[in-house]
């Protein structure tokens, strides 16, 4: 009978298990300036090698993140916010907002019986480009004093508050930037105006944008980018110049500095000129007036001698 052994059991030099955190480098994780927490964590990557950068690799990758973090408030904990790394400067990965939702326990505990849950979706696109898609959720509740158990409301109530629900998240979302937008989620600003809005068709209560997507995003512009996050601790990259333009510029410029110097120099030459005319003319009066006493006084002292 021969030996059972597997091809893994012969003998030779084994491979090291080599740690793979060895080949990583770490950056930090910076959130945007309208968060009160900028430095938010640290991503691992591999080492640039050969034809792969490690920025590339980094470019793209998305965090999520609670709000209590970001705001240093424990009462936002119930939301969490989805960061895109869009740059890579120095040791730093800049990040744009990408999405929001809630926790599955906050939504949890605000279904209940005895109400009707009233829910909205809508499409808009913000003045900067970018094309979102939000997610509304709110709740009947029982008018003042009432004594019925129930609070539910009739279809047709039901339809006119998710009409006015888009109404409002649509007019909010496409009159502000991006920036300004996501400002109006963290205090829940939309939520709070589509329940007072909505309060004459049904009493509603516990309304929120629970959830936000992004499905589109503009050309991303380098400059417009750097705006969202502090220039202080940034390095200087610069500004993106155009060639194109630059040498179109210069081109331009060159005839307007020709014409400029031409008549400079048509001025400068007759100046030249009369200053050399003026010299000789100097030269031959001085010549001669100096000339003719020397001559007189020669002669007067020849007279003398004889005498």
């Amino acid at each position: 009978m021969g030996d059972n052994k597997k091809g893994g059991d012969k003998g030779g030099p084994k491979k090291k298990i080599a740690d793979p955190f060895v080949k990583k480098e770490w950056y930090d994780i910076k959130a945007p300036d309208f968060f009160v927490n900028k430095r938010v964590g640290k991503m691992p990557v591999n080492k640039s090698a050969g034809a792969r950068n490690a920025e590339d690799d980094l470019k793209g990758r998305v965090v999520e993140i609670n709000l209590a973090d970001l705001q240093a408030n424990e009462e936002d904990s119930y939301r969490k916010i989805k960061l895109r790394v869009e740059d890579v400067q120095n040791r730093y990965c800049l990040t744009n907002f990408y999405g929001m939702d809630f926790t599955t326990d906050k939504l949890r505990s605000l279904i209940k019986k005895w109400q009707t849950l009233i829910e909205a979706h809508v499409e808009a696109k913000t003045t900067d480009g970018y094309f979102l898609r939000l997610f509304c959720i709110g709740f009947t509740t029982k008018r003042a004093n009432q004594q019925k158990k129930t609070c539910y409301a009739q279809t047709s109530q039901v339809k006119a508050i998710r009409a006015k629900m888009r109404e409002i998240m649509v007019r909010e979302a496409t009159s502000v930037t991006l920036q300004e937008l996501v400002r109006k989620f963290i205090p829940e600003a939309i939520g709070t105006m589509i329940e007072k809005e909505a309060n004459g068709i049904f009493p509603i209560s516990n309304v929120f944008i629970r959830k936000v997507k992004l499905l589109q995003s503009p050309k991303f512009d380098p400059n417009s980018f750097r705006d969202l996050h502090d220039k202080k601790e940034m390095p200087d990259i610069g500004v993106v110049v155009d060639e194109a333009a630059t040498a179109t510029a210069e081109a331009e410029a060159k005839p307007a500095k020709e014409k400029a110097a031409a008549p400079a120099k048509q001025t400068q030459a007759p100046k030249k000129a009369d200053a050399k005319g003026a010299a000789k003319e100097t030269g031959k009066t001085g010549g001669s007036a100096s000339a003719a006493p020397a001559k007189g006084g020669a002669g007067k002292d020849k007279k003398a001698d004889k005498k």
